[in-house]
């Protein structure tokens, strides 16, 4: 995902005119199978240009100074769906601890529910990243999460462990897991600013299809999924939060 993001990047950067010829070595237009594959290669051996697109996308487009082409979240890659045509996919890309990643961009089946709406997703997305946890560190495969129930996951957990965890219990597991990752991105120096999507997701509306002239309106989700979490306006993990989770 990332491979094709940063490629897909750089290809835009060159139709624009940002890159040339000179800076690529080759033409590197969108829908030329021959030039993908040959920096696809360049790539994985570092070599000419793809020592740079190596980087990431983030990187690449920001040396250019067109840091904004980069679709990415914490500087990671979104992959390959629009968020503005499903909102709570947006959200989670913002919030999620690494960056826009799939595997943490899942709302329990809430994908399904008026995907075009803003309104009452953060409950939703909140358990799904804790559930989501909860597999993780199990080592259960995330591609289990839309069928294993947490009621069907938790008698197989106590077979294997006999940890004595109810349903209350491994979810506020989760829940503290998330957490930890925050306060780790906090002190590492990440702020409210990185909880966020690319301009193109929240400013320019999608030009067709069933979500034509929408936007991700990320503001009100965000500010409804602190809330949820339990942490400031800024999403800093309240004392009162901390204290809940048993942290301090």
């Amino acid at each position: 995902m990332s491979t094709g993001g940063t490629i897909a990047c750089a290809m835009e950067l060159y139709e624009k005119g940002i890159l040339t010829e000179k800076d690529i070595g080759f033409p590197l237009h969108f829908g030329d199978g021959k030039a993908l594959v040959r920096i696809t290669e360049e790539i994985g051996k570092r070599e000419g240009f793809g020592d740079m697109l190596a980087e990431g996308s983030y990187r690449m487009a920001k040396k250019y100074g067109h840091p904004e082409v980069a679709m990415t979240a914490k500087k990671l890659e979104l992959p390959g769906y629009d968020p503005r045509g499903i909102k709570e996919k947006g959200l989670a890309h913002a919030t999620s601890n690494r960056g826009a990643c799939h595997m943490r961009a899942r709302t329990l089946g809430a994908e399904l529910e008026n995907p075009l709406s803003a309104e009452g997703k953060a409950p939703l997305l909140k358990a799904g990243q804790d559930y989501l946890a909860i597999l993780d560190s199990c080592g259960v495969c995330c591609l289990t999460r839309g069928v294993i129930t947490i009621d069907y996951f938790l008698p197989v957990l106590e077979s294997a462990t006999g940890a004595g965890y109810d349903k209350e219990s491994l979810l506020r597991a989760g829940e503290r897991i998330w957490n930890q990752e925050r306060l780790f991105n906090l002190q590492a120096g990440l702020t409210k600013d990185d909880d966020s999507l690319p301009n193109r997701m929240v400013k320019e509306p999608m030009p067709l299809g069933p979500a034509k002239g929408r936007v991700v309106e990320l503001e009100p989700m965000l500010a409804e999924y602190y809330q949820v979490r339990g942490w400031d306006k800024n999403g800093v993990i309240t004392k009162d939060k901390l204290t809940d989770l048993g942290f301090i």
